[in-house]
């Protein structure tokens, strides 16, 4: 692969570390044997920190298009509707976004160290909390 073959976009993403992991390596590869490769990362990330900015750079940098803890919690809990559920999945798997796997990751494992009976009350919990009725106080 040619230093041509990186893209603008794919620079800035090694930038922002929002690529996915062997995408991140090639371009890693690449910048360590192109000087001119080099260059062009210096010149993205200096008029980037200048304040010249892209709606996208704005979108990927602000992760925008992120789902937020709370919903990557419910998605491992299987209690996000089947839409958002999808979408989640795709950010994931296709996406491969690096920060909300690290998340999926963490919240993973603070659920291995619930118990069991605490999960399952806590799933019947979510599952309800909308179909109980209000008290009127």
């Amino acid at each position: 692969m040619s230093d041509k073959e990186v893209s603008e976009q794919d620079l800035l993403g090694y930038l922002d570390e929002m690529l996915p992991v062997e995408r991140m390596s090639d371009i890693e590869k690449q910048l360590r044997l192109s000087e001119e490769l080099r260059r062009r990362a210096a010149s993205l990330a200096q008029r980037r920190d200048q304040g010249v900015h892209s709606v996208g750079e704005i979108w990927r940098r602000s992760r925008l298009s992120c789902p937020t803890r709370e919903q990557l919690g419910s998605y491992l809990l299987g209690a996000l509707a089947a839409d958002h559920s999808s979408y989640v999945e795709f950010h994931l798997q296709t996406v491969g976004c690096r920060v909300c796997l690290a998340n999926v990751n963490d919240l993973e494992t603070a659920m291995k160290e619930v118990p069991e009976t605490q999960q399952r009350r806590r799933r019947y919990f979510e599952s309800s909390a909308g179909l109980l009725p209000r008290s009127e106080t």
